[in-house]
């Protein structure tokens, strides 16, 4: 994996998903650009995170890769072409493409408007399926192209309270199968990682003993669980995978 250089979006956050997969890429010589988006932070419960962004910066680079970052608004359609040539111009070509940035709130039949469906299309589709585009039109290497989706099970079960992010990332697992299909012979894969609930700070104790008792490890998941499937999606090892959707949640549903 050395000299190889990925980009992981939606890494804000010392305890969420796309920070540990941008220790699992650099823990194996990848250098890593990450982007963030503080105004989506900001409207979350758990708040802006302000000190994540130069932490992992620095944390990264003692490792011993190389590490870059921007703040990038995907609800932008310029965007996804901003982060790339931001990328290829501190970095160098992209590689790997994590797409875990993701825009989500609640809201069932009762509460769902044209508002709230755009607002998740903006982010999960459109910003999402031109990045990955994007990429691909870039991608000259030959072999080692990856792009990773990331989903959230809404294929297995209903997501009653969460219409327009299930919709959303229903078509991202569609995307997915399709976009395989289409890029393999640029020695590209696609795959998606639905990593079930996950612990990166959003679950009270009730909620999160509710989750565990669900499950036969007795837990939720930890944002590392995640990045480590990914950090092998990534690999050279995982050339033969794509066009999958991996459910990697512990057997969540299962108690």
């Amino acid at each position: 994996m050395s000299q190889r250089i990925a980009l992981v979006t939606g890494a804000s956050r010392r305890i969420g998903i796309g920070t540990a997969v941008c220790r699992a890429l650099a823990a194996q010589g990848v250098d890593v650009v990450f982007t963030y988006w503080n105004a989506y932070d900001q409207t979350m419960p758990w708040g802006q995170d302000t000190t994540a962004r130069s932490e992992l910066e620095t944390e990264l680079k003692a490792m011993g890769v190389r590490c870059a970052n921007l703040e990038a608004d995907l609800s932008d359609p310029a965007t996804p072409t901003r982060i790339l040539d931001f990328a290829e111009a501190t970095l160098g070509a992209v590689s790997i493409l994590v797409n875990n940035a993701t825009y989500s709130v609640n809201g069932d039949y009762t509460e769902l408007d044209a508002a709230m469906l755009d607002a998740h299309y903006a982010v999960n589709i459109r910003g999402a399926f031109l990045l990955s585009t994007e990429f691909v039109k870039r991608f000259k290497a030959g072999r080692g192209g990856r792009i990773i989706n990331l989903t959230s099970g809404q294929s297995l079960g209903p997501m009653s309270n969460e219409l327009a992010y299930a919709a959303t990332k229903g078509a991202v697992e569609a995307f997915t199968l399709s976009l395989a299909g289409g890029v393999g012979e640029k020695g590209i894969t696609v795959n998606a990682v639905d990593p079930g609930p996950t612990d990166t700070g959003w679950m009270d104790d009730d909620l999160k003993a509710y989750l565990a008792g669900r499950t036969p490890r007795g837990r939720v998941g930890l944002p590392e669980d995640a990045a480590r499937l990914i950090a092998f999606l990534a690999s050279e090892e995982a050339e033969w995978i794509t066009g999958q959707i991996i459910h990697s949640h512990g057997g969540f549903g299962w108690k």
